[in-house]
């Protein structure tokens, strides 16, 4: 497969679990499907409704670790926020010296990413990326059984070995925004090898490592 390759760094990331508001806040090691649809959007400036979308991503962090936040709890009447607020300290887990590369087909979505409209973050606001490259098209292998499959997540159906996770693969662009397209997906941090009866396509990383990528397919109609 011929494909663009994006590569984004970040010092901190953080993947919020959905629909965890309260207590200690831990991270997933993988980010989502719709934070990397998320980054499309920031990267084009607008919210793309995608409807034959071809994305694959590998995801890495150099070590894990906590800090104390500082939150604003705001109270809500009838469905709308007050004027009444109270703060709140709470422990948040963050991923540290991140390395995302992102893979597709679609020279736009590559030409997005080139010039790219609205700050990239890896998670939360205070979680600013760069974008280190994008590389001019390359040829992945394809493997017809996978061997080296990590930094990713897989959907569920394909029984690989991970975190089982329910997560979104987008959101929707009203406010508040709703969770669409949830599925279970088996996390399978960098750390190690996942092989499966399963079309995946080869790569190489900058570190010489060789990763085994997944093709997401994305169809918002659906």
């Amino acid at each position: 497969m011929e494909v663009y390759k994006i590569d984004i760094t970040s010092w901190t990331a953080s993947f919020r679990y959905p629909n965890l508001i309260s207590g200690m806040q831990p991270t997933l090691e993988v980010p989502p499907i719709s934070t990397i649809l998320g980054l499309i959007n920031a990267a084009a400036g607008f919210y793309i409704e995608h409807k034959n979308l071809c994305v694959a991503y590998y995801f890495e962090y150099e070590m894990e670790g906590e800090d104390l936040e500082t939150i604003y709890q705001i109270s809500g009447k009838d469905g709308k926020p007050t004027n009444e607020a109270k703060s709140n300290v709470i422990t948040r887990k963050f991923l540290f010296n991140n390395f995302l590369r992102i893979y597709t087909p679609d020279k736009k979505i590559a030409g997005y990413f080139a010039n790219p409209y609205y700050p990239v973050l890896l998670g939360r606001m205070n979680d600013l990326a760069t974008i280190v490259k994008v590389s001019e098209k390359d040829c992945l292998a394809r493997m017809n059984v996978a061997q080296k499959i990590s930094g990713q997540i897989i959907p569920f159906e394909y029984y690989l070995p991970g975190q089982i996770q329910a997560l979104p693969q987008y959101f929707s662009n009203e406010f508040p925004r709703k969770n669409l397209g949830t599925r279970p997906f088996s996390i399978i941090n960098h750390k190690i090898n996942v092989g499966g009866n399963i079309e995946v396509y080869r790569d190489k990383l900058p570190s010489g490592k060789e990763v085994d990528v997944y093709f997401h397919k994305i169809n918002m109609d659906n």
